[in-house]
């Protein structure tokens, strides 16, 4: 009964406006590529039935500023690659959440984007995926490999760009909002957020 309200929730959602996805492009090589020894490469994806007609927004949130990343929909992933050591990630719709990530060289890590409902369409949270087998999201379990299986890898595309640029302000003033509630959070919560050295492949 619940899953049934929320479906019903999010189809009148969608109904009221402005929840279409952005399009990026498909990227022509789907394997992903290996990381130098001075870099390090982040995988983000989506992999749910609710919120599948939104997208969320990826970000690195570097000083006060947030570099757009690109949209993530529905059975999508984005390659990062970045400079190894400690980043700060965002992820926005009608609120916004974050991940921070402590990076290795070398090392591909993965961070699944999962969405919750929020007062008028899907709010979404990011979470690392772990070499942790106590982890909800983890490595061992045989799952990463399905979700890399059934997910499209994509680019920025034009019209992302385009929708960043119109958003950007909402996108500043979500992170602003957002931001000092996520510092707020205990150190076992952050534990549970965090892409550790170790988490990558």
């Amino acid at each position: 009964m619940r899953k049934l309200f929320l479906f019903i929730t999010l189809i009148l959602a969608m109904l009221l406006g402005g929840c279409a996805s952005v399009p990026m492009n498909i990227a022509p090589e789907q394997t992903l590529v290996e990381v130098k020894p001075n870099e390090s490469q982040v995988v983000f994806f989506r992999s749910s039935f609710f919120g599948s007609a939104i997208g969320s927004s990826i970000y690195e949130i570097k000083g006060e500023d947030a570099q757009f990343l690109g949209v993530l929909n529905n059975g999508k992933k984005i390659a990062v690659k970045t400079s190894t050591g400690k980043h700060l990630f965002m992820v926005v719709s009608e609120a916004a959440d974050f991940m921070n990530a402590d990076l290795a060289g070398g090392k591909t890590y993965y961070a699944i984007v999962t969405p919750r409902m929020g007062a008028w369409k899907a709010r979404f949270s990011m979470w690392p995926v772990s070499t942790d087998a106590a982890s909800e999201y983890n490595t061992t379990d045989g799952k990463l490999e399905k979700w890399m299986t059934d997910t499209s890898l994509v680019t920025t595309s034009d019209a992302a760009r385009a929708w960043y640029q119109k958003n950007r302000e909402s996108v500043d003033s979500k992170m602003r909002e957002y931001l000092p509630v996520w510092n707020q959070k205990s150190a076992g919560d952050m534990e549970k957020r965090t892409l550790k050295p170790e988490d990558g492949m």
